[in-house]
């Protein structure tokens, strides 16, 4: 067993496996991207543990812990060793501590070279949370909804630039509609785990290019730091007129049940306003999505060009567009972007 330190434990996952020892329910709230969870304990192990530890001490705690793995430590063993191709396993538990070192003695038996993660998934978190909170040439794309800024994000990254996409990563496209059609959300925790999987990956050098978000992308909110910064960066809004924006909209949104639609629509019915939302909801029992979206728009509309009013005059550049063809407006953003002097 080896012990090592999250930058190095990070280089070394390139090549090796990552064995997250921690318990299901820990796992399952977040975890380094690509790792497999085999478990020391189960949830119900480790709670009995705990409350072991809690009433008796440390060392009854520990013949609990064995009593309870005893009969399972041969599979753990088997599972590791199909892992192993190489022979080599990076381990971690929360801590680093008697969890990880536990796993890594037991793989010690299969001839499994292990190297154990010093302040164990802990470090990991503070370490992601420390590189995400680091101010970098990010340009955010912003505009009012339904503007296509997804599309030309995609235009952009096909054609070489570097871009992050935050509602893929968080399963979400943002509005109260932004669930339907999507896989089921990360925690925010995990959230900032798979967002530092691609952030690790960029040349600061260069401009990265987000989507403009608010702090929460449904249920996911962004890491805080990261999203402060966010709202310092240079901005480009594209401006696109209601009618323009509509026809995307429907083709994006009509293909959904209109009980989905519904069900989105009274999620909002007390910022559209209760005469609002019964026109919206009607309009979409007859078919009649355009003026639903219209009055929905308003809404939207209304609270963005609000949030705009925050950023720093100065750091914003406003394009203008009569189109929704995407690589019009791709190449209109990346003139507007030549525009960023970079050194103030």
């Amino acid at each position: 067993m080896k012990k090592t330190n999250i930058s190095e434990f990070l280089k070394l996952a390139d090549n090796y496996p990552i064995i997250d020892v921690r318990s299901p329910s820990e796992f399952k709230q977040g975890h380094i991207p690509g790792a497999i969870n085999i478990p020391l304990f189960d949830d119900h192990q480790r709670e009995t543990v705990g409350i072991s530890y809690a009433r008796q001490g440390r060392i009854k705690a520990i013949l609990t812990g064995l009593e309870l793995i005893g009969p399972s430590l041969s599979s753990k063993l088997k599972s590791a060793l199909k892992l192993a191709h190489s022979g080599k396993l990076l381990v971690h538990c929360w801590r680093g501590g008697m969890r990880s070192e536990t796993m890594a003695w037991l793989f010690s038996l299969g001839d499994i070279e292990t190297f154990v993660l010093e302040g164990g998934y802990k470090s990991y978190r503070n370490h992601i949370l420390n590189e995400l909170s680091q101010e970098r040439k990010i340009i955010v794309l912003g505009g009012l909804t339904g503007s296509g800024k997804t599309k030309i994000l995609q235009y952009l990254k096909e054609h070489g630039h570097q871009v992050i996409d935050l509602e893929k990563i968080a399963c979400h496209k943002g509005s109260a509609f932004g669930w339907m059609g999507q896989e089921p959300q990360p925690t925010s925790e995990h959230f900032a785990n798979l967002l530092f999987d691609e952030w690790k990956k960029l040349d600061f050098s260069r401009p990265v290019w987000i989507e403009d978000e608010s702090s929460n992308i449904g249920n996911v909110f962004m890491p805080s730091e990261f999203y402060d910064n966010m709202q310092k960066c240079r901005a480009i809004i594209l401006m696109m007129d209601i009618e323009t924006r509509i026809p995307g909209l429907l083709a994006d949104y009509t293909a959904f049940p209109p009980e989905m639609i519904k069900e989105s629509i009274n999620r909002i019915s007390k910022r559209l306003g209760a005469e609002n939302a019964k026109i919206s909801i009607r309009a979409v029992e007859n078919n009649d999505f355009a003026t639903a979206i219209r009055i929905i728009l308003g809404y939207y509309d209304k609270s963005y060009l609000y949030g705009l009013r925050k950023k720093e005059s100065n750091k914003v550049i406003y394009v203008e567009t009569a189109t929704d063809d995407v690589e019009i407006n791709a190449l209109k953003v990346l003139e507007a972007s030549e525009k960023i002097v970079w050194n103030k």
